[in-house]
């Protein structure tokens, strides 16, 4: 399978990155350890997760994704520079706030890096902006870990246009090194907080795109038709929102696209952001073999342009 160079950074990434934020959430060790083989089997290679994951879980406290990725790490046969391992640092672990501060920095890596049971992390995410903090302070942390050895690249992720464009203000004046990789949320159906300004600024200044809620939180499985369809769902809540005219025009092409291709709904999606020049991969996760095996067809799909615009079309705001 080609890979993809993660923006101006040396990464060489397969055009899909499995989503993490289900480890020991909705999928337990097992399956997890499971759907890791399954995936780096299939010719991936990137991983993506965050200290945070699933600290929002009942009984969780954050790092489960991380400790499983670590267990997964240590047992498995897959050599350690064979794999990415993209993980996140900022968000509230119990100090009440976002942080991205170099004396929380410095403390959540350690962690981390315990978690994943590595010497190194491939690619390190600002998770979220914190107004509190310089960029700064932010960039200069995380250059002392690429020096350090601890993290060999960094990013940021949920930045907009003008957040973006500041750091790099800021790194140019301080003469420290920047964000090199952005991970946004971006799919079919949310696309104006990518698309314009933000992505052009990407494209200009080769930064690595990974995009998150891939799939819309499920909505374009094309699982969900109506209300009662998401009733009981775990992420019920989040799929509702999508049920409006748009979200239906939305999955009215995919259902065409389809018919003419033979693939998934899901499948239709992910390679509609691959085909997207600003993108150099989208994250996607699965709970089950099933879902993994469609995960796996979309990065062999190739939609026609007549099928791209047809998307396009559906989802324009």
């Amino acid at each position: 399978m080609q890979k993809r160079t993660l923006g101006r950074t040396d990464l060489q990434i397969a055009p899909l990155v499995f989503g993490g934020n289900v480890f020991g959430w909705t999928a337990d060790e097992a399956t997890s350890f499971d759907l890791l083989d399954g995936f780096v089997g299939g010719g991936f290679n990137a991983i993506d997760t965050a200290d945070v994951y699933s600290r929002w879980a009942p009984g969780n406290s954050g790092g489960e994704s991380e400790t499983i990725i670590g267990k997964w790490l240590k047992r498995s046969a897959v050599p350690r520079d064979k794999v990415v391992i993209i993980t996140k640092v900022g968000s509230d672990m119990g100090q009440g706030r976002t942080d991205l501060s170099r004396k929380w920095i410095v403390k959540a890596v350690e962690d981390s890096l315990k978690r994943l049971q590595t010497d190194h992390i491939d690619l390190y995410l600002s998770h979220w902006p914190d107004d509190s903090t310089p960029y700064e302070e932010t960039l200069e942390a995380h250059a002392d870990l690429v020096k350090q050895g601890k993290i060999r690249h960094f990013g940021a992720s949920n930045l907009d246009a003008v957040q973006l464009q500041a750091s790099f203000d800021a790194a140019e004046k301080a003469g420290l090194p920047r964000y090199t990789v952005l991970q946004p949320e971006y799919n079919l159906y949310d696309r104006a907080a990518f698309e314009g300004p933000l992505a052009e600024l990407c494209r200009r200044e080769e930064i690595g795109v990974i995009t998150y809620f891939s799939l819309a939180s499920g909505f374009l499985t094309g699982k969900y038709r109506s209300k009662a369809d998401v009733v009981g769902h775990t992420r019920g809540e989040g799929v509702a929102k999508y049920l409006d005219d748009r979200g239906t025009r939305i999955l009215a092409a995919l259902d065409d696209v389809a018919a003419a291709t033979g693939a998934k709904p899901a499948e239709i999606a992910l390679a509609w952001l691959m085909a997207k020049p600003a993108v150099t991969a989208p994250i996607a996760s699965a709970t089950s073999t099933t879902q993994l095996e469609s995960l796996i067809k979309s990065a062999q799909l190739k939609l026609s342009a007549e099928d791209l615009a047809r998307l396009d079309q559906a989802g324009a705001i």
